[in-house]
């Protein structure tokens, strides 16, 4: 991931770079500073972002695809940083880097070595996966070169969760868990408290399961992402409903829960076989790891570092771009949540993207002026699974965007934006007005996947 500063030098003006994050910090106030050369920020436990300093009248023009046949060009008028996630590969070679992490895992034993002939193996696919039928082609081939049947190998996808992006179409062979449908259940074990857990019957049925999943990060959650996780993923209905409840009531507080509810479920399931994805740029694969779930997580967050911008200070203001504008709102609350971090409480962010579903009834009767926890407490009495989800993703949109000002240049009518008291871009050059008055510019390709951090 790179984070290059473009900042525009007037007559007068020098540029002295002493230590990188207190230089970065004169920056990003417009501060006069030194002379041409690259500033590298502080490496901790994971590679940090370089950050690039250019001299040069006028400021070079930032381009921000937000899925418009053309992108947003950008040219501040000052400071500004320009975020992007870490550079993938294709198809071909995002396979041939998944193929490589199957057969010569440094996080444990090969794929072939997990199961015997007659091994009942369900793979379990916790979130949609970038190039998902060449990957899960590879898992049936390594299978079928162990000695598994073809008729003993079953995909299984979870459903869509709350701001999971939909998967499209489900690859040849494969299934989606259906949580209503009581016969797709099974009762795993007790808990830890010696409450029941009931999960997908294809993973309490099989003899070996494979976990997989895209290794992100969320903003809204403080960092946590269940995308990787088989729970909520393969919950029940009623565990479902429970979840959200829990989250309309406790927010993020609820996450920790969540994961150590998983990490169970696994360790009763006995599984010992995940696989990781991490997304790069756009339709492209940065990193796999395959091994131990513990292990292969913790080498997947690594690589994952790339979508953690380093960024000193706060700007007043920040713009983002929405990789899947079609999620709906709860899209937009992550890259808010990102944005949110990088921008000073009085700034202003600006969203750019496609993004056309209108919020439902308790975010609109919120930003209409009424008080978000009796709008909560309402649709957590009412028990409908709709409105508590509303309920779910207007208290994390609110606790994101603060009292900072939002823009959105979307598919959504005037009208329905006014309404919501938001700001409205009727064109791609309201947006870049905007960016060249700004007096500091932070830029987030791809903003529900970023997770910035400060320098």
């Amino acid at each position: 991931m790179q984070v290059t500063v473009w900042k525009e030098l007037r007559a007068g003006e020098s540029l002295t770079v002493g230590f990188p994050a207190a230089a970065s910090l004169l920056l990003f106030a417009g501060l006069p500073v030194g002379d041409n050369r690259a500033v590298s920020f502080p490496r901790h436990h994971r590679p940090a972002p370089t950050a690039r300093l250019h001299r040069f009248l006028p400021v070079k023009p930032i381009l921000l695809d937000y899925g418009s046949a053309d992108p947003l060009v950008l040219e501040p008028s000052d400071v500004a940083f320009d975020a992007r996630g870490p550079a993938g590969v294709g198809r071909e070679a995002g396979l041939a880097l998944a193929a490589a992490a199957i057969d010569t895992p440094t996080l444990g034993p090969p794929l072939a070595s997990h199961v015997v002939p007659g091994d009942r193996v369900t793979l379990a696919c916790c979130s949609p996966l970038p190039f998902a039928e060449g990957l899960l082609a590879m898992l049936r081939d390594r299978l079928a070169s162990a000695g598994v049947s073809a008729a003993d190998i079953a995909v299984l996808h979870a459903p869509p969760w709350l701001g999971s992006p939909p998967g499209g179409g489900v690859p040849a062979g494969g299934s989606v868990f259906d949580p209503l449908a009581p016969a797709e259940s099974a009762f795993l074990g007790p808990d830890a408290e010696g409450q029941p857990m009931h999960v997908a019957r294809l993973l309490v049925d099989a003899d070996v399961v494979v976990a997989i999943g895209t290794q992100t990060w969320d903003a809204a959650l403080g960092g946590a992402s269940l995308d990787a996780d088989l729970w909520p993923a393969f919950a029940t209905a009623s565990a479902r409903a429970d979840i959200l409840r829990r989250l309309a009531r406790s927010g993020r507080r609820t996450t920790a829960a969540l994961r150590e509810r998983s990490r169970e479920i696994g360790w009763q399931l006995g599984v010992i076989a995940n696989l990781r994805v991490v997304p790069g740029r756009g339709e492209s694969i940065h990193a796999v790891e395959f091994g131990m779930p513990h292990a292969a997580g913790r080498a997947a967050r690594g690589h994952a570092e790339g979508w953690r911008p380093r960024l000193p200070g706060s700007a007043r203001l920040s713009i983002a771009s929405l990789a899947a504008p079609q999620v709906g709102l709860a899209a937009l609350v992550r890259a808010v949540a990102a944005a949110a971090s990088t921008t000073h409480p009085e700034g202003t962010i600006c969203i750019a993207s496609r993004f056309a579903p209108p919020p439902g009834p308790v975010f609109q009767r919120w930003r209409q002026g009424v008080a978000l926890v009796p709008l909560v407490q309402e649709a957590l009495a009412s028990g409908d699974e709709t409105l508590i989800a509303d309920a779910v993703t207007t208290r994390f949109f609110a606790k994101a965007l603060g009292d900072r000002r939002l823009v959105l240049l979307s598919e959504l009518d005037q009208g329905i934006v006014e309404d919501l008291e938001f700001g409205y871009a009727a064109n791609p050059e309201a947006v870049e007005r905007l960016a060249h008055r700004a007096e500091s510019l932070v830029v987030l390709h791809e903003g529900e996947r970023m997770y910035p951090r400060r320098a």
